[in-house]
């Protein structure tokens, strides 16, 4: 004990301390389990307030049509019905999906991943057809207040859904180069909340948009 407290003796090299000596060094694991996922709540969570202004937005100026077309005047929804049931069917493919990485099937995984985005890829078309028909008809997103709500709401919800396309071809080519590995499987359930989570932002757009906008 003596020998550990007395100061080391003139030009005596005293060796720098080890990192397991230092007293901020926790050994083990730094990052806390599901943190991930927890993360990934708090970003839906931050998305869910950005679409809760858009909404908001279009409540306040979706009636501000500055004499020019409303949503009766505007809205196919036949069309948009069709749109509606690609993106929703999605969700269940999606779901198909998790059940089968669940199982630890690459093959049928990755089957049901491509059959979602090729459903989401019907439903940006269709989108983008809509979008293109009214600004060719000269219901563009500057004519009136309300067609500008419109446009901001329905395509930050398309861009979302783009954003989710893209992540979703890059987690195919991640699950055929390194399988169904825990990395692969934590980020395939990031991505099912957000898929998830863009149906339910549309089923709201639907009702509150579209069936209510027809309206007298």
């Amino acid at each position: 004990m003596a020998e550990t407290l007395s100061p080391p003796l003139p030009g005596h090299h005293v060796p720098p301390p080890q990192p397991e000596q230092l007293s901020f060094h926790v050994p083990g694991e730094h990052h806390p389990k599901n943190g991930t996922l927890l993360g990934f709540w708090v970003y839906l969570m931050s998305d869910c307030l950005i679409f809760a202004c858009l909404f908001a937005t279009y409540g306040v100026l979706g009636r501000n049509y500055a004499a020019g077309p409303s949503g009766a005047d505007l809205f196919d929804l036949p069309l948009v019905a069709v749109n509606t049931a690609l993106l929703l069917l999605s969700s269940i493919t999606y779901g198909f999906a998790m059940l089968e990485m669940r199982r630890n099937r690459v093959g049928a995984t990755q089957g049901w991943l491509a059959i979602t985005g090729l459903l989401g890829l019907g439903f940006l078309s269709l989108e983008i057809y809509e979008f293109a028909h009214l600004i060719h008809i000269g219901a563009g997103p500057q004519r009136s207040a309300f067609l500008s709500s419109f446009f901001t709401l329905v395509g930050t919800h398309g861009l979302h859904v783009t954003f989710g396309i893209v992540w979703l071809v890059t987690l195919m080519l991640q699950v055929r180069r390194h399988g169904l590995i825990p990395e692969n499987r934590r980020r395939l359930m990031c991505l099912s909340m957000f898929w998830h989570f863009l149906d339910l932002i549309w089923v709201g757009v639907f009702t509150f948009v579209y069936l209510m906008g027809v309206l007298p």
